[in-house]
């Protein structure tokens, strides 16, 4: 139990408060975003089902997202003890088994609301689903190596939701160019995630979890961060141009160089900036997703 939790701050129920806290909603941003980019790109001629969007949206964020957030809590609990000992869990906030339980039942949730949206969205969920247990669950664990780890919520909240937002709109496979282009943006984000590491590097280096900051250093982990955000984007603003979208891959190009000026502020501090660049290099990193989303749209017949 925390040290919070041994100073009495232990409720004797689950607050709704808490249990919401526990789904993160700060996190439910990107693959909503992503899912709105694979709407966007499936096709000029793809007609706009809003009831399908809003429960696409919902399952991408909220439900899927949310749920790999409770399951990443409950058994990082232990962790965040040390990280971040305010958390729901270690808190006391949600005692005894209750944010497992939050874990087991927006699972199900997610499912019964993936099954309206047909054979990709069930598919998507479930596979979305069984990474977010792998993620955090052990034996598998992935996130036990930065490299494994980053990659499967990389897919998870880029690729995933965007491949599966195309493919819901247009009602068959998305287009060859709207899965490269959303596997791109998912290889970039790996250097998101990792981003997202370096706030926790003392909890991660007692715990054993090898994030990249604890294998590679902190200064080469921001390279590498920096690095693998850079080029997936770079081939992206390329292939807009050979595709006849010069004036969507000068927007994308752009805000690249400008994601580049802000790198060099983030390498000489990465700890201290690490959030600031989340706020502001990935900000111009999701607006190039929506830029190329639209010159798709306007490439394909639907």
């Amino acid at each position: 139990m925390s040290r919070l939790a041994h100073q009495g701050f232990v409720d004797a129920h689950p607050s709704l408060l808490a249990s919401v806290e526990l789904l993160k909603p700060i996190t439910w941003f990107p693959p909503m975003w992503a899912f709105l980019c694979g709407v966007v790109s499936a096709g000029s001629g793809a007609p706009i089902r809003w009831t399908v969007v809003v429960a696409g949206i919902l399952l991408a964020g909220p439900l899927v997202c949310g749920t790999s957030q409770a399951v990443n809590d409950w058994f990082d609990r232990h962790v965040d003890a040390i990280n971040e000992p305010k958390r729901p869990i270690p808190s006391g906030r949600l005692p005894g088994r209750t944010g497992l339980y939050v874990a087991i039942g927006w699972t199900l949730l997610s499912l019964l609301v993936a099954s309206t949206l047909g054979p990709w969205g069930i598919g998507s969920a479930v596979f979305g689903l069984v990474l977010a247990w792998a993620y955090s669950m052990p034996p598998i664990r992935l996130k036990q190596n930065g490299w494994w780890g980053n990659s499967a919520c990389a897919l998870c909240y880029e690729g995933l939701p965007w491949i599966t937002g195309a493919a819901i709109m247009s009602a068959a496979s998305p287009n060859v160019r709207t899965i490269v282009v959303a596997l791109l943006y998912s290889a970039g984000a790996h250097g998101i995630m990792t981003l997202n590491d370096f706030k926790s590097v003392r909890g991660d280096r007692r715990m054993g979890i090898a994030s990249l900051p604890v294998q590679l250093g902190i200064e080469s982990a921001a390279m590498i961060a920096c690095f693998v955000m850079a080029l997936p984007q770079l081939v992206v603003v390329l292939l807009l141009f050979v595709w006849g979208h010069p004036y969507y891959g000068t927007v994308v190009a752009l805000l690249w160089f400008s994601q580049l000026a802000l790198m060099d502020p983030f390498l000489e501090q990465p700890v201290r900036r690490a959030e600031w660049y989340s706020a502001t290099g990935v900000s111009l990193y999701v607006l190039g997703m929506l830029v190329t989303a639209v010159a798709l749209r306007q490439a394909l017949p639907g």
